[in-house]
């Protein structure tokens, strides 16, 4: 099929780049000309694996192209994906405002019938009012096409997102019309041989699902959180908590680990926006509203624990981070909890020294240039005379360091572990004052109990 996806940010690029192997002929289309011509030359601008190698098999053999025209855009395709950014207004509602102009777009250069498809995430009742956009722009040119508007969310994790389009635990699609039910079916034949992922339902259905999903998630996330903060108050350890809960089937060990709170592009976004049209709607969303502020007050947790142990003077204290996009295998530092931690250590008069294997660039596009942030090449060189080591990030090569060269580099062996990476009661026998979320702290000078404690 001729495909169209007008969007060539993280959804938009990752969809074309899987599409355009499955044998469519795929144009990508964005408003910024720059971006558009490093992508015409195979140069990447995000971080997901993978992504490099499809973009350039795409471009190879001519399946995948990209442009900054919208006529041509339009025109090129039957079926045309919507991809853009809806980022949150002041109310924390979704903005929809980049959806409706390219349905406006497509509207003045639409010359046949034709598919559209909602891919971005977008609250319910989105659909219509791309149909009504689409059906002004038809009717001030007089012209009269059979086009139909669906629902197809994306369920993309950053990290693995090239492993979720090809193959997905599921694909819906929400319209009213059979017809465009099977033409999407055809489109997504290549990712639906095993057993039929594709699940038809009406578009708002479709719409309320994305939003539904990201907020179960979300608040799987924050219970876990919340859990871990009476466990540390009763004395409990959440990791055997987790896996004492994660072992009955009806809860299972996916999105309970605990940690300094969840960020990126979806959840934070997504929970507000869920809870902002529940308010439109006239219901109180209090369990969307505790979601939101038990993260929020879980992004504290690092900077807390630092600033007790340093009796509250953080002030010409140097901190290493490791660890600074919002997840491993990306590098995304939207809603981050690293940003939320240094923002609280500059506003303390600390320094930072961080590392990450993919974000530094992001890190500094952000942030800028500081004299109190300093970007190292290394998780080692972030260490050098630092007072403390602070974990944001799971990274793989963070997990099994060297740690007599950490106490070494170190000015103190103080480690506060937003991940849970590594055993509390090892850590007390190696010599550091450790901490975790959810556990038992053990000082290094003090004889440790004999607990069971999984890593």
């Amino acid at each position: 099929m001729k495909i169209t996806v007008f969007g060539s940010g993280y959804v938009g690029l990752v969809s074309s780049a899987c599409l355009s192997q499955a044998g469519h002929q795929v144009l990508c289309m964005d408003i910024n000309r720059q971006r558009i011509d490093e992508l015409s030359k195979g140069i990447n601008p995000i971080y997901e694996p993978g992504l490099d190698e499809l973009l350039k098999n795409g471009l190879a053999d001519a399946s995948l192209a990209f442009t900054s025209d919208v006529k041509a855009a339009v025109e090129h395709a039957e079926v045309l994906f919507i991809a853009v950014g809806t980022p949150p207004d002041e109310d924390g509602s979704a903005d929809v405002r980049h959806v409706i102009n390219v349905a406006r777009d497509i509207g003045r250069h639409m010359q046949k019938n034709s598919i559209v498809v909602n891919k971005s995430t977008v609250p319910v009742g989105t659909a219509e009012q791309v149909h009504a956009a689409i059906s002004e722009e038809l009717a001030f040119r007089d012209i009269r096409l059979d086009f139909d508007v669906l629902s197809n969310p994306e369920f993309l994790k950053e990290g693995a997102a090239i492993e979720d389009f090809m193959k997905p635990d599921r694909i819906v699609i929400g319209t009213h019309k059979e017809s465009s039910a099977e033409l999407m079916r055809r489109l997504y034949s290549a990712f639906n041989r095993n057993h039929d992922r594709v699940m038809v339902m009406s578009t708002r259905s479709a719409e309320l699902t994305k939003y539904a999903a990201n907020a179960m998630l979300a608040t799987k996330i924050s219970f876990m959180n919340e859990m871990a903060g009476i466990a540390e108050r009763v004395g409990a350890d959440i990791e055997q908590v987790r896996q004492g809960i994660g072992s009955d089937p009806r809860i299972g060990y996916h999105f309970i680990y605990p940690g300094c709170g969840y960020g990126g592009s979806c959840f934070p976004k997504d929970v507000k926006a869920l809870a902002a049209t529940a308010r439109q709607c006239g219901q109180n969303a209090s369990l969307l509203s505790a979601v939101e502020s038990i993260n929020l007050e879980q992004k504290q947790w690092l900077f807390k624990r630092l600033s007790d142990h340093f009796n509250g003077d953080l002030r010409g204290r140097r901190i290493a981070l490791w660890g600074l996009a919002f997840k491993p295998r990306t590098d995304d530092m939207r809603e981050a909890p690293a940003l939320e931690l240094m923002d609280s250590l500059f506003d303390a008069g600390a320094e930072v020294q961080a590392y990450d294997p993919q974000a530094m660039d992001e890190c500094q596009r952000i942030l800028g240039e500081r004299d109190d942030l300093m970007l190292v090449g290394t998780k080692e060189m972030a260490l050098k005379n630092a007072d403390a080591l602070v974990i944001c990030t799971e990274w793989k090569n963070f997990w099994s360091p060297n740690f007599e060269q950490i106490k070494h580099l170190l000015k103190e062996a103080l480690i506060v572990d937003g991940r849970n990476l590594f055993d509390p009661m090892t850590m007390a026998n190696e010599g550091f004052h450790y901490y975790s979320v959810g556990r038992p702290s053990f000082q290094p000078s003090r004889e440790v109990p004999m607990l069971s404690v999984a890593s």
